[in-house]
This record gives C-alpha cells, structure tokens and sequence, in this order.
C-alpha cells in the first residue's frame, strides 16, 4: 500500500454524491461546514473515518437488538462467540478469554458470573494449573452462540446486501483490511 497522503481535490470530483442531493449523508455536510470555514483542508481522511465510526454504531444498534431477542446482550454474545469458534472442547482459561476481547479481569469476571447463572458456560479448575480455571460453553450456550452468530450475519449481510453487490463488497473488505493493518501497526 502507499504511504502517499490524499492531495486536495475538487470535492465534486472526488464524491459523486455532492452532485446528487439523494446520495448525500451527514458526513458530507460536516465536510462542507469544514470546507466553508477552512477551505485549505483536505477532509478526506475525516470523511472515510466519519463514515466507518456512524457504519459502526448503526450496525451496533442492530446487533444489540438481534442479541437482545435472544435475551443476552453483545458483550456476553462476544464471550459466547469467543469460546465457540475456539472449537472443541469450547474451553478458554478467563486470561485467554480477556485477551482476546481486550477486557479487564474485572469485566470479564463480571461477564462470566451472569452467563454462568444463565446456564451458558460453566467454569472449572484447570487440571494444568492448580490456581488456573477454564471456561467452557454449555450444550446450551453452544446453541446460543450458534443462533446468535447466524441471526447476527443475517443482519450485517442484508445490510451489505442493500448497498454493494459481491464484488464491491469484496474490495471494501480489502481495503478495509489494509486500513485496519495500517491503523494497528505501530508507527516508527
């Protein structure tokens, strides 16, 4: 990937949808306020993360509400999905579990505890380590998570569905992924 910065360019040029007022959204009307008051600015950068944050916490909303039909809320289906796509035996020690979901012991204490009283996972101690303890799913929190991961797709794929075909969609997780490398990888 390029490491060349955009460089400032007719905004109509740029986006399509300046020409055609159906194909507008808020991002770009914060670009226009910004390019009224500072027209030396290249909002570009702004533009792509302004739209990647309001994509984010309207597909949030969505999936809370499929999670919530299914009496758990996102955070504990992260912790049911974690487990289920560890494969068999669905077992992870809670360090394992909170690495991966970037939590505290603390969160993830708190987590467990209500999917446990649910009937959805179970700790024991860890026949490795005598101050260890694993999680594993239940049967029931095994169909859960299988549930909920297929009602959560169905959303995000109708929404994708509704906007890209097969191919465009393909390149956006392309170079959504570059992004996201880019993003994560320490600068020097």
């Amino acid at each position: 990937m390029s490491s060349q910065r955009p460089t400032p360019a007719d905004p109509s040029r740029r986006d399509p949808s300046r020409k055609d007022p159906s194909r507008r959204d808020p991002v770009d009307a914060i670009a226009e306020q910004w390019a009224t008051v500072r027209p030396d600015l290249d909002t570009s950068a702004m533009e792509v993360f302004g739209r990647i944050g309001r994509i984010a916490r309207a597909m949030g909303d969505r999936m809370e509400q499929v999670y919530a039909a299914l009496g758990i809320a996102r955070g504990e289906f992260d912790v049911l999905a974690t487990l289920r796509r560890s494969g068999e035996p669905y077992t992870l020690s809670p360090r394992q579990l909170s690495a991966t979901l970037m939590l505290t012991t603390g969160g993830m204490t708190g987590r467990l505890d209500k999917l446990e009283r649910a009937g959805l996972l179970r700790r024991s101690p860890d026949p490795h380590d005598r101050r260890g303890l694993q999680v594993t799913l239940t049967e029931h929190g095994l169909e859960l998570a299988d549930r909920a991961v297929g009602a959560g797709l169905a959303v995000q794929t109708d929404a994708l569905a509704a906007a890209l075909n097969a191919e465009q969609a393909g390149r956006l997780a392309d170079l959504l992924r570059e992004l996201l490398l880019s993003t994560e990888t320490p600068r020097s």
